[in-house]
């Protein structure tokens, strides 16, 4: 993976995807250190179906010209990514408001 454009969570095992990517957006590129949000979707092996989609925020480092996986954060369910994206809400909120309180 020379390029950022090259970066994908999709994964293939003997002609089937075994996980589909379904979407990326960098979400932050220093040169050498790139973050990465994924959506994507894992084949279930019982019915041969994707199954719910799920998230994956990972970090490459750049190293030699090459990006290499140094570190990822799972979002296992579109449930657990709505708490999350409420309770970052709030916080945005209140930092640009100067407001600070506990955390929940």
């Amino acid at each position: 993976m020379s390029q950022i454009d090259d970066i994908t969570i999709e994964y293939e095992e003997s002609g089937q995807i075994l996980i589909q990517e379904t979407g990326k957006c960098v979400l932050s590129n220093t040169g050498t250190w790139v973050t990465i949000l994924f959506r994507f979707r894992q084949l279930k092996q019982d019915t041969g179906e994707y199954g719910p989609e799920k998230f994956s925020v990972r970090r490459y480092n750049r190293v030699g010209g090459e990006y290499r996986l140094k570190s990822k954060f799972d979002i296992s369910s579109v449930r657990q990514a709505g708490k999350i994206v409420s309770i970052l809400t709030q916080w945005i909120q209140e930092a640009e408001s100067g407001e600070e309180t506990a955390t929940q």
